[in-house]
């Protein structure tokens, strides 16, 4: 029997979302990779997993490089069938429209719209096969609105929105889901916490998503039967203004 596979790219520290996504889709019996670029934090993510009974292994992969990205996805097929993709790459900068360097925006396109769009061709290719596959992309507020001074990071959320809403269109009528997660908010994880702590303490209780509640509802889109499939979902913490 074929194994099938969730591949989580963009993964970090234990608390962050990319680590929740692993947790919840060895939870639900799948075996994850989970793909990062830094070897410990992979490493800790994945034994973590074992070590509450799931599967999981750690590949160290940067997605803006075509043949990194190919060669983890390859590492699937070995062992099973790609049921599942999702992409959580892309750290978001406060940099005023004026001080925005060439180097700053491409590194941020890099990360969004090119490592989003090779994650996706290349999990495509092996889908198409099998005639199923989800694929899912972790967009922002930025995704749908550019404010100062974030004009650089929501040029490329609007891309990898763009990225996503194509392969949705192309593929979805051959059995291939994508789908595109809007987090309006803050996530309650490692990075918000360590690099913005007076505005994680001014939101709050409840004012921040839960990374696992985040990995509830990537699982819940993950599961839908195909005459009914969102494409577009978005998810914010019920204080948060919209």
């Amino acid at each position: 029997m074929s194994v099938q596979t969730a591949v989580v790219v963009g993964v970090g520290s234990s608390a962050g979302l990319g680590a929740a996504l692993a947790r919840r889709f060895a939870k639900e019996g799948l075996r994850v990779m989970v793909a990062g670029r830094t070897e410990a934090r992979l490493a800790a993510v994945a034994s973590e997993i074992r070590d509450a009974g799931g599967s999981a292994e750690a590949v160290v992969a940067d997605a803006t490089r075509e043949t990194d990205v190919a060669s983890l996805l390859n590492e699937v097929g070995q062992q099973g069938t790609l049921g599942l993709v999702a992409y959580n790459v892309g750290n978001n900068a406060m940099i005023p429209s004026l001080e925005i360097n060439e180097a700053q925006f491409e590194t941020m396109w890099r990360q969004n719209a090119l490592g989003g769009f090779l994650v996706g061709r290349e999990a495509v290719r092996r889908m198409l096969p099998q005639g199923s596959g989800t694929i899912l992309y972790a967009g922002a507020s930025a995704s749908l609105r550019a404010r100062p001074p974030f004009v650089a990071f929501a040029s490329a959320k609007a891309a990898l929105r763009a990225v996503a809403q194509g392969l949705a269109r192309e593929f979805g009528p051959q059995g291939i889901h994508v789908a595109h997660v809007v987090i309006d908010g803050v996530i309650g994880g490692e990075y918000a916490r360590s690099r913005f702590p007076d505005f994680v303490v001014a939101k709050g209780k409840d004012g921040l998503l839960a990374p696992d509640e985040i990995a509830d509802a990537y699982w819940a889109l993950h599961r839908q039967p195909r005459s009914a499939w969102t494409h577009e979902l978005d998810l914010r913490p019920f204080r948060e203004p919209f």
